[in-house]
């Protein structure tokens, strides 16, 4: 038996507008109702939902219905989902009908897409608890695999996941941390007996993700047939591929006219063909076979950028300081009881926040650009530090 995990992480932040200094106390409208704006949230969701959410979404389906060994996991962010109920409910529909034929599991994680674990448990608990009610609510089930924001893991999380009952994490196959080992395996976290660790296969999981339309690429253009040959010889470390990517990246990151929808199309059959093969969700990969060694990752790996580490969000002085200035304030903002300021102040651990102050250039440069929706990193700090302060006043006003 050959297995393939398709895992897909589905998200969009709420991206605060061009908030300025005389805005505070006098404006508490963080986002942009412009359509043309750059930071129109809705703008960007629904450009999004047409050419990503709704033509892979239609793939994913046909190919569930055609093939009944087919199968597929999600991770979906609160805020994906709000703004999905807002403005197209029919992804949301469309999932639950996925979810119900039983080729189809939702992972666990945060709420807001944040990096709470690493600033406050309390509130990381919470996120988790909230996205955890929000997935029941919507699809009837409860994740029973967990995945922290950007595959953020250490050994301290995969004891937080034991504890909190989950049977499997996920986390980067990282070459530092791997050694002469591979990722095709399931494994078991430092210090944990019941937990299963599933670990991304980067190179074929990238291939797809990030260069699948770069023709200065050695191995472009990236066919079906060429796949199957990369996917039949990795089998030889190990039977279980895990490839874990954004949803985005089929339409949005790798655009239509590349061939992408096209290559998805045609890999599952290919690979169903083959009698010993199969896809598998998480949790069934997680029950695959026993662990095959145990990995420990005392320090925080993630799989963004080419150090597969926090800097990415916690590197320079205007990030850490955002960030502390956020957190300090969560005791204070819970206090109130106003669901509307708690939600505004929450929004505000949303990871894309600090990514977009970033300065790391060469390598990483461009990806963060791309992604960002302010015009630098000092811009996007100015913008968050007025929105905190303007928070700020309004709870100055419950006290």
């Amino acid at each position: 038996m050959r297995a393939i995990c398709l895992y897909l992480h589905i998200h969009q932040p709420l991206r605060y507008r061009e908030y300025s200094i005389f805005d505070v106390s006098n404006n508490s409208n963080y986002y942009n109702s412009d359509w043309n704006s750059r930071q129109s949230n809705e703008r960007i969701f629904k450009k999004v939902a047409e050419k990503s959410y709704h033509p892979m979404l239609d793939l994913l389906e046909k190919n569930i219905k055609n093939y009944p060994g087919f199968k597929v996991s999600f991770s979906i962010t609160g805020t994906w989902l709000e703004q999905a109920k807002k403005w197209d409910s029919a992804l949301i529909e469309q999932i639950h009908r996925m979810v119900d034929t039983g080729q189809v599991e939702i992972v666990g994680e945060t709420f807001y897409h944040s990096l709470a674990f690493f600033y406050n448990i309390d509130e990381f608990n919470d996120q988790v608890k909230k996205h955890s009610d929000l997935i029941y609510e919507l699809f009837g089930v409860r994740p029973r695999v967990f995945r922290n924001t950007e595959l953020a893991y250490n050994d301290s999380l995969a004891n937080w996941a034991e504890e909190k009952g989950y049977k499997g994490i996920l986390a980067e196959g990282w070459d530092k941390v791997l050694g002469w080992r591979s990722p095709n395996y399931v494994y078991r976290p430092a210090g944990c007996k019941n937990l299963k660790l599933l670990l991304k296969n980067y190179r074929l999981s990238d291939d797809i993700a990030f260069r699948f339309s770069n023709r200065s690429w050695n191995a472009w253009p990236l066919t079906v047939p060429k796949y199957i040959n990369w996917l039949d010889m990795d089998c030889l470390r190990g039977n279980l591929i895990n490839l874990f990517m954004d949803f985005e990246t089929f339409g949005e990151h790798q655009w239509k006219d590349t061939g992408i929808f096209d290559f998805m199309d045609g890999l599952i059959p290919s690979w169903l063909s083959q009698y010993e093969n199969k896809f598998v969700t998480v949790s069934e990969a997680c029950d695959l076979s026993e662990p095959a060694d145990e990995i420990s990752m005392p320090s925080t790996v993630t799989w963004a950028d080419t150090e597969r580490d926090l800097s990415a969000w916690l590197s320079n002085s205007l990030q850490t300081s955002a960030m502390k200035d956020l957190f300090a304030l969560r005791d204070d903002i819970l206090a109130t009881g106003d669901n509307t300021l708690i939600s505004d102040w929450r929004h505000l651990t949303t990871s894309d926040h600090p990514y977009a102050m970033c300065t790391k250039y060469w390598n990483d440069g461009d990806v963060h650009a791309y992604f960002s929706a302010y015009a630098s990193p000092y811009e996007a700090f100015m913008y968050f530090e007025n929105v905190l302060r303007d928070i700020e006043y309004r709870l100055g006003n419950k006290k």
